[in-house]
């Protein structure tokens, strides 16, 4: 299934093509079609960006309703880079769209109609879940240490272990997130994704002429992960787009450090 870029409202964002998914609103946005100046120009959705409270709730105000989700029912994380994936109910909804996560964990999962996952990234890979048999979706943020410790199973194993999925119903969605093509490392990485896929994590993993260092496909990697937790490949929708290499559609950590605004992902069942 194909990941598709569209523009609703005047802002764009990335959405799984076809009708499987029909029963989640979900999206992955973009940098453009907001309010906030620079240096977050324009649809910045980090509360703690240094951006105004008021940008961002307007920001999301506007995402939301281009993707088809409810402003009103975001659930978020405090993002730590790790593989931890909590479940949430009504009882988890932000009071305010502009306001901050404060759990710490990388994912989440419900059964609960009518909450917004919402996950951040900026180069780190954003991944999206969604299972329409048992109607249970999850969102996770996957930088290098989350994707080293496979935070991309650990959430289907969230799915299958608390809410009764079957791994072989899951839909999966990899956003936009740096490419190989950008992300150039020094052993550590390579290291990590060792640790947690064996050999197999080799294909993801290429030496560059620079000693010590290394491209590495965190996308690849992360849809390996999903594999090995029972995901259909076929089921399994990977955004070729690369954040580092399309700064004028998102915000790059690596090109750009802290002086930027941040993408997010969101998922909601209908």
């Amino acid at each position: 299934m194909e990941i598709k870029k569209q523009e609703r409202h005047g802002v764009s964002f990335y959405v799984c093509g076809g009708s499987a998914w029909a029963g989640a609103a979900h999206g992955f946005s973009t940098r453009l079609g907001g309010v906030s100046p620079a240096p977050w120009d324009s649809l910045n959705l980090g509360a703690n960006r240094g951006d105004s409270r008021e940008h961002v709730r307007e920001n999301f105000s506007r995402f939301c309703a281009a993707v088809g989700t409810s402003v009103t029912a975001l659930v978020k994380n405090h993002q730590v880079h790790s593989n931890r994936v909590r479940p949430v109910t009504r009882a988890d909804v932000m009071s305010d769209p502009a306001q901050g996560g404060i759990v710490e964990a990388d994912g989440l999962v419900t059964d609960v109609p009518g909450l917004c996952l919402t996950i951040f990234s900026g180069d780190c890979i954003p991944l999206l879940f969604y299972d329409p048999i048992r109607r249970c979706i999850a969102a996770a943020h996957a930088g290098w240490r989350g994707t080293a410790a496979g935070i991309a199973a650990r959430t289907v194993e969230a799915m299958v272990r608390d809410y009764g999925c079957q791994a072989q119903n899951i839909l999966a969605a990899i956003g936009p997130g740096i490419g190989p093509c950008c992300f150039e490392t020094h052993a550590d990485v390579p290291d990590g994704l060792r640790d947690g896929l064996g050999e197999e994590a080799g294909a993801y993993i290429r030496p560059l002429s620079a000693p010590g260092k290394f491209s590495v496909d965190l996308k690849g990697a992360n849809a390996r992960f999903l594999q090995r937790a029972g995901v259909m490949p076929e089921h399994i929708s990977l955004c070729p787009a690369c954040t580092a290499c399309g700064l004028d559609v998102f915000w790059s950590h690596r090109v750009q450090g802290n002086n930027r605004g941040s993408m997010a992902a969101v998922i909601q069942l209908i």
